[in-house]
């Protein structure tokens, strides 16, 4: 199986969870981007990188680990701040090659105490910073 053979299944079709992650495309540092989406708004609310055991880990405890590229270790969110990301749903897309976590994020996502991580508008003559942190 691989995600190119999905792309005429129908609706309802199945597969293990083993060969959904074992037919990810990872880069060549083994890391797939995660894109966190609030569930019930549908806000985006940041992207950071995973890879197979922080899959592993985010499905089997229902909160979200990531992989930390700067500490080169497991980033388990909100484990200093508080403001952890409760998985509600996992989805891969088309070409496995991005997931998405549809989170119930409690808090601020990003660590500049903000809503989200996507704060600064940039236009074709100016940035803006659209939201101030949290207090």
């Amino acid at each position: 199986m691989d995600y190119k053979t999905l792309e005429n299944q129908s609706k309802n079709t199945t597969l293990s969870t083993t060969d959904a992650i074992n037919n990810l495309f990872f880069n060549t540092d083994g890391l797939i981007p995660a894109i966190a989406q609030q569930h019930d708004t549908g806000e985006v609310l940041m992207m950071a990188w995973m890879n197979k055991q922080s899959i592993d880990e985010t499905l089997n405890t229902g909160r979200v680990c990531y992989w930390s590229r700067s500490r080169q270790s497991y980033w388990r969110k909100g484990e200093s701040s508080g403001h952890i990301q409760n998985l509600i749903e996992m989805r891969a897309d088309c070409d496995g090659d991005t997931l998405l976590l549809l989170v119930d994020q409690q808090g601020p996502a990003c660590h500049t105490n903000r809503k989200n991580c996507f704060y600064v508008s940039i236009g074709k003559d100016q940035a803006e910073i659209l939201t101030d942190p949290a207090m």
